[in-house]
């Protein structure tokens, strides 16, 4: 029998900060995505990030549905982790992954139909991309004649762990080589911070009330998601607010004006004298 929780005020707050990190996670796609629909650009935006974020995001969906939703995968679970576990994964998790699939693919879409100055997808990207999903379809014909479902989408979940760490590389590299960060929204990386901040928040409450900490290594990819996320989240604030931080254009000084005003009188009352002489 599975566990239940044992504290309801714990329980409440769970699903709280589970909610809280769902919403979070789930706006930090807007910025960047209003951001690109304004300016009718995604220069500034690396695509490899977008491309390699989808794959992330996607293998992270197959994880949370198949474990929320399969009550085959749910009990490999409970024969290796115990049936006093509860399932690691939260509506939260699964509402997230859709979304965040459904928010990476439009913003692939706006780097196909806005401007990209010289910018493309880079090979070593889609040689990534090509190599994961094949070896993804090797795992899944592996475990199919033994019905090793949890290893499968265990892993899917190293997958997301995998691209969650290589796919700020090409963000962060390219912010240091033009030494700015415009056009990649810093909103994007506060929201997400807060979001890792929250899920990691929502675990230990759960490991509080059950008295466990199994839910953090019986789901390393969620664990493991969110430590990466807030490093990388660090690392964004850093070169946005402290070593390339945005130059504002300064406004032209009142005597300047002035002086250009009077100038191009001056030029006129010439040009007038001109044509009556």
């Amino acid at each position: 029998m599975a566990a239940t929780w044992n504290s309801t005020p714990l329980e409440v707050l769970y699903q709280v900060l589970g909610w809280t990190a769902f919403v979070t996670w789930s706006v930090s796609f807007y910025p960047q995505v209003i951001l690109n629909f304004r300016r009718k650009s995604v220069v500034g935006l690396n695509f490899d990030f977008v491309v390699l974020n989808l794959t992330k995001h996607s293998s992270y969906l197959i994880y949370n549905c198949v474990l929320y939703f399969s009550r085959a995968v749910q009990e490999q679970y409970y024969n290796k982790y115990g049936h006093g576990q509860i399932i690691p994964v939260a509506a939260n998790d699964v509402a997230f992954s859709i979304h965040a699939v459904l928010l990476t693919a439009i913003t692939l879409l706006q780097i196909a139909i806005y401007d990209r100055g010289t910018q493309k997808i880079s090979r070593i990207s889609i040689v990534i991309v090509v190599a994961v999903w094949s070896a993804a379809a090797v795992c899944f014909f592996v475990a199919l004649p033994h019905n090793s479902w949890l290893w499968l989408i265990s892993v899917f979940n190293t997958i997301q762990v995998i691209m969650t760490l290589i796919k700020y590389i090409p963000q962060a590299v390219m912010n240091f080589a033009r030494k700015s960060t415009d056009g990649f929204s810093i909103g994007n990386i506060l929201l997400d911070f807060v979001g890792g901040m929250a899920n990691y928040a929502q675990m230990a409450v759960q490991s509080v009330d059950q008295g466990s900490w199994v839910n953090f290594y019986g789901n390393i990819g969620k664990t493991l998601l969110s430590f990466i996320s807030i490093f990388f989240d660090l690392l964004f604030m850093l070169q946005h607010y402290i070593l390339y931080p945005s130059k504002k254009t300064e406004p032209i000084p009142e005597k300047a004006t002035g002086k250009d005003n009077q100038e191009q009188m001056k030029k006129s009352a010439d040009e007038a004298q001109t044509d009556i002489v």
